[in-house]
């Protein structure tokens, strides 16, 4: 089982009028993560869509520990706790460069047809691609193998 791993840094634009990193650069943090997911399961966002087919997301949560400032160093977690036939829910964690836990975050993200905006299942072999990354919540925590991306 494998988490994906990014290291992110803090700019200017990112910083709100309290003084602290705002809340929707959380959102496009994930949008990265979700990209490096998909880049690294072989499935590269640009390639699938070709095929007719992307990924949307259909819920977001995010609960905020702590805040982040500029300067502070950002390390962001991502796998999958669950793995379905057209959808999966991704867990995302964000630490400090002290290893605080920064926030939480969990996102239903789901396969549609380009074309009839309907929901597509994956085949076994595109679905098989993402086992690598499905850990499940017992094991979220512990120290499975990290892909730096």
């Amino acid at each position: 089982m494998k988490k994906i791993c990014l290291d992110l840094e803090i700019y200017t634009y990112q910083i709100d009028f309290v003084g602290h990193v705002n809340n929707s650069v959380y959102q496009q943090w994930m949008e990265i993560g979700r990209t490096k997911l998909l880049e690294a399961v072989g499935m590269p966002i640009h390639a699938i869509a070709e095929r007719g087919f992307v990924p949307i997301l259909v819920q977001t949560n995010i609960t905020y520990k702590n805040p982040l400032y500029l300067g502070d160093r950002v390390r962001l977690e991502l796998w999958l706790s669950e793995l379905r036939a057209a959808s999966a829910i991704l867990d995302f964690r964000f630490f400090n460069g002290d290893n605080t836990l920064i926030a939480e975050a969990q996102q239903k993200g789901l396969f549609i047809d380009r074309e009839t905006k309907r929901p597509r299942r994956l085949p076994t072999k595109e679905r098989e691609l993402f086992n690598a990354y499905v850990v499940s919540e017992f094991s979220a925590n512990s120290n499975r193998e990290t892909a730096k991306v």
